[in-house]
């Protein structure tokens, strides 16, 4: 009887370290995807500028305009997963960032970017 009590308790404390793991890759992968989202948004500036002079005038910023909008497309989506895991998981030794913080964060890139597109349609 005492080793099923003791062999339960190394697969609960097992079950509670894979549940930690995940909590931190759930984090990890939010970093990735703020990162891709970032990437969409600096290639959108990147565009803008390189192709500015290109005629007609509006087609350098429509493009520019398609992938910040993608970027802000997966910081959205990438506040929703992230969030979405963290409700369905319970942390044990490990301390998970709170979904308040990933939606602020996600929230202010999503802002940035669109300053940035009002700044690359009515600034320039």
């Amino acid at each position: 009887m005492n080793d099923v009590a003791s062999s339960n308790d190394l697969a609960g404390q097992r079950t509670d370290l894979a549940e930690d793991r995940t909590v931190l890759a759930n984090e990890r992968t939010f970093a990735g995807w703020m990162r891709t989202g970032l990437a969409a948004v600096g290639i959108g500036l990147g565009f803008n500028a390189l192709f500015g002079k290109m005629e007609p005038a509006w087609l350098p910023r429509a493009i520019a305009t398609c992938f910040i909008l993608s970027g802000m497309v997966v910081f959205y989506l990438a506040e929703r997963s992230s969030c979405s895991v963290l409700k369905r998981l319970d942390a044990h030794s490990v301390q998970p960032l709170k979904r308040i913080n990933l939606r602020l964060v996600a929230s202010l890139m999503g802002f940035g970017s669109l300053v940035l597109l009002f700044g690359i349609w009515f600034l320039i």
